[in-house]
């Protein structure tokens, strides 16, 4: 098949977390398997283009209306044995931010989808598939059912892929002017929210197939919940929602190859593994004690993601249990005050680093015994299937794609592959940290085996890959009738 991907992020390239990676690694595999994919992305102002790349000869004509045309430049690269192609458009995108404090952020998104649209018109390329990620490319699916409907791409089936449903794109109304869709669009059952568009609701309703990138976000997002006032149109679309839960890119998150680790270890030979835990305590200032469990965080700190509660229980843990703790991470000032407070009242024990480290976050991996995640939800979530294939164990909480991908400890006989915990609360947090403790030291046989259990999963995109082949053939065929 042919396979457009519109995204507004692809690693590494642009990457402000997993849409880049997600993006990146199914476009691979499904090239790898032998579909002619092109990846459509804006080429902000960060971007450099070398040898690599070549600019398409003809500026490309962007038809807003029949009377306003635009036109920008195409660059285009081998992307592994797919193709990338940067569309350069200094006015929305000179800058180097992918999202940012802007006004415009409706117009430059609506821009970029109408342009890999009309790109595909002018080339003479013209895909079987038109697979739209997150509300940024919302409008896609949208221009497909109507102006171009009867043009070459009116046949192309539409998937629309849900990567965080909190994030809608929630803009005014000109945006159908803009781009000179018909006004009946602003109706209830289609793109209006409160007077305006949301871009994501029009994906949801105009889509061929919607996919997510978890099983149980699949379900999740359809209760009122987790479905941030969209779960009755999901629920609408049911019967063409599907999860599908993430891969990770083997080639750059495998311990038996990581470069950035210290050393490399295996399933078979964790030897490397103790010195990787030893590197990483002397690297963050922590005491460096092979039979000391280390926990490891490596998140946005924000209130999804559940690290107030981990806050809120550390001084007792700190305070009375032998573990120490590792955290890199940013986002919410406060939290990053109220952690780095802590350090400092718990020097050895616990290490802050605000920001984002890519190679400190591998040999956190790589080093650590455990790894906290207690998102208050989660649509797949990456840090936990990169820990279980570094044999850090994950502490989830039982939400969307924590769920689909790790099995909680049982014993006699050992079963599992980390721990769960159900209420996003710090009492149901603090249980679970226990459970990992003694599980550490009362369980070692127990704890070893759930390391090899976790490092023999396979968690490649392969299998995810094959599952979005057969969402496109169900789509393909649906929208061909």
């Amino acid at each position: 098949m042919k396979i457009l991907m519109i995204s507004p992020e692809l690693a590494p390239l642009a990457k402000t977390g997993g849409l880049g990676d997600m993006v990146a690694s199914l476009s691979k595999a499904l090239a790898a398997d032998g579909h002619d994919v092109r990846i459509f992305i804006p080429r902000y102002g960060n971007i450099p283009t070398g040898d690599d790349w070549s600019v398409h000869p003809d500026p490309v004509a962007v038809h807003l209306t029949p009377q306003h045309t635009e036109f920008c430049r195409v660059w285009t690269a081998p992307f592994g044995q797919a193709r990338v192609h940067l569309l350069e458009y200094n006015n929305f995108f000179g800058s180097g931010e992918i999202y940012g404090q802007r006004t415009d952020h409706a117009y430059r998104f609506a821009f970029q989808s109408l342009a890999a649209l009309d790109f595909c018109l002018q080339t003479d390329w013209v895909p079987d598939i038109v697979h739209a990620h997150d509300w940024t490319a919302g409008l896609a699916p949208v221009i497909l059912n109507t102006t171009r409907r009867s043009t070459a791409l009116g046949r192309a089936a539409s998937i629309f892929t849900v990567h965080n449903l909190q994030h809608q794109g929630l803009v005014t109304a000109d945006v159908l002017r803009y781009l000179y869709l018909p006004p009946w669009l602003l109706t209830a059952d289609n793109l209006e929210c409160y007077g305006g568009v949301n871009m994501l609701k029009g994906a949801l309703y105009h889509a061929t197939k919607i996919t997510t990138v978890s099983p149980t976000y699949a379900q999740e997002i359809q209760t009122p919940a987790y479905g941030f006032g969209l779960d009755p149109v999901l629920r609408f679309r049911a019967a063409d929602l599907v999860g599908i839960l993430n891969g990770i890119d083997s080639t750059e998150w495998n311990p038996a190859t990581d470069s950035l680790a210290p050393v490399r270890f295996t399933a078979k030979d964790l030897s490397g593994k103790a010195v990787c835990k030893a590197a990483l305590q002397r690297e963050t200032g922590l005491e460096v004690d092979a039979a000391t469990p280390l926990f490891g965080v490596v998140a946005r700190l924000y209130e999804q993601k559940g690290l107030d509660l981990l806050a809120a229980i550390l001084p007792e843990l700190l305070g009375r249990a032998r573990m120490q703790v590792v955290l890199l991470g940013a986002g919410e000032k406060y939290l990053e005050g109220r952690f780095q407070w802590l350090a400092k009242c718990f020097p050895g024990q616990l290490s802050v680093r605000i920001g984002y480290d890519n190679a400190l976050a591998h040999r956190i991996e790589a080093g650590a015994d455990f790894f906290i995640m207690p998102s208050r939800f989660e649509p797949c979530g990456l840090n936990q299937l990169y820990s279980m294939s570094y044999g850090t164990l994950p502490i989830v909480r039982a939400t969307g794609g924590l769920a689909d991908s790790v099995q909680p400890w049982t014993s006699r006989p050992a079963k599992g592959t980390g721990l769960f915990f159900g209420d996003a609360t710090e009492s149901a947090l603090l249980d679970a940290m226990h459970r990992a403790l003694r599980l550490y030291f009362d369980y070692p046989a127990d704890f070893a085996q759930l390391r090899q259990n976790a490092m023999t999963q396979d968690f490649s995109w392969n299998l995810s890959a094959a599952s979005y082949a057969r969402i496109y053939d169900s789509a393909l065929r649906t929208r061909r009738g």
